[in-house]
């Protein structure tokens, strides 16, 4: 994706702050489109396919954290981002706990929104490590139909030279031929400290302990085989938000 493909909404009843900033993101290269309600808001992302969206937290008719909640009941993968004056407000944390990639003090950093918004059009690549060929290749076909980029491993030697910890993602099967998966997981963190990691497993009962101590490496989270691809999508959108809200200075979190 380039910039001329991305497209945020941009939300808020202050008509001022909305054509100052879409003025911003056409100099930049991005398209844009606004609204200055809640409702409105809804009824164009009804519409139209949008990349990202930029809400005010405190509207009249509906808070930016209640459209939030609207949006991600409708479409999770949406990241939106909250702008406020109010550094204190009560909003704030709600907008947070709720799932929001973060929320950004009025004056903006432009600069900070400008870093978030390129990496937007970078998107992130799954990385399916697994000496299943078909998995591999079925699993794949499912996470390209969902708009992921993939990338496929049925072999671990120099794997872990071609990670890349700013843009991927990694499923790691927990049981590959002549590896253990503990050890290819303590490989990626030595080199690649921050770069998300999800285990997966046929073999559950056997290798529960196994996982438990990947976490204990910093793995993201597990899943067991077949995977929940429902559980899979929103556990790599969640990963996906939380490396988003990073750029942005928002510290990222685990699942509970």
């Amino acid at each position: 994706m380039n910039h001329q493909q991305l497209r945020v909404l941009v939300v808020d009843d202050n008509q001022m702050m909305v054509k100052t900033l879409r003025d911003i993101l056409k100099i930049k290269g991005y398209q844009s489109e606004a609204a200055f309600s809640g409702p409105e808001a809804l009824e164009k992302i009804e519409q139209g396919n949008f990349d990202c969206v930029l809400s005010d937290i405190k509207m009249p008719d509906v808070s930016g954290v209640d459209l939030y909640r609207a949006i991600k009941a409708k479409q999770p993968h949406l990241p939106v981002v909250l702008m406020t004056a109010y550094a204190t407000d009560s909003l704030i944390k709600e907008g947070l706990e709720e799932g929001v990639v973060a929320v950004l003090t009025k004056p903006l950093d432009i600069n900070l929104l400008l870093e978030f918004l390129a990496s937007l059009t970078q998107g992130r690549s799954v990385v399916i490590v697994d000496d299943d060929p078909e998995f591999c290749r079925t699993l794949s076909d499912v996470l390209q139909a969902q708009h992921f980029k993939v990338k496929q491993f049925t072999e671990v030697d120099g794997l872990v030279d071609q990670l890349d910890a700013s843009e991927e993602i990694v499923l790691l099967d927990m049981k590959l031929k002549g590896h253990d998966g503990l050890d290819i997981l303590r490989e990626i963190r030595d080199r690649h400290p921050l770069l998300p990691v999800i285990l997966i497993t046929g073999h559950k009962d056997e290798l529960n302990a196994d996982l438990k101590d990947g976490l204990e490496i910093s793995a993201y989270t597990y899943l067991y085989k077949p995977l929940q691809m429902d559980e899979l999508l929103k556990i790599l959108t969640q990963i996906f938000h939380q490396e988003l809200g990073r750029i942005l200075g928002r510290p990222a979190n685990k699942p509970h």
